[in-house]
């Protein structure tokens, strides 16, 4: 009879250790999905949202650059497509959502200097040879 009374005082005092460790688990979860919202999903709504705005606001004449990394400027604007034009003379048609940016009028893109040649050390172009760096 002795021990069924110790093990009946037992199992009371561990159901309330139970219950506040289980209290404290379900705590922890909550905190580490409320993180997760704070430092991932929240920004990337965000993201989502000015992207979808920068996307709505295109009008022909802008220069813009695609996801692709096409620089182009807005020739005509339909529901979800757009044509830019790439080269004089060279229009494309891609869908609105693939805009990553409106770039402003006075782009660097359009006054960066041109790439510099190969340097082929002190000998001119004409007369590099590969096997003159070969080790």
């Amino acid at each position: 009879m002795g021990i069924t009374y110790l093990a009946a005082a037992a199992a009371g005092s561990t159901t309330t250790t139970t219950h506040k460790s289980n209290y404290t688990s379900i705590l922890v979860i909550v905190v580490v999905f409320g993180l997760i919202y704070m430092l991932l999903i929240r920004p990337q709504r965000n993201r989502q949202r000015k992207a979808q705005q920068t996307q709505g606001e295109v009008t022909p004449g802008q220069r813009i650059i695609t996801s692709a990394g096409i620089y182009g400027t807005v020739t005509s604007v339909e529901d979800q497509d757009l044509e830019i034009e790439v080269a004089p003379g060279v229009e494309i048609r891609i869908l609105r959502r693939a805009i990553l940016n409106i770039l402003p009028d006075d782009s660097p893109a359009d006054d960066a200097p041109p790439e510099a040649e190969t340097d082929f050390g002190d000998k001119p172009a004409d007369d590099w040879d590969a096997t003159d760096h070969n080790p």
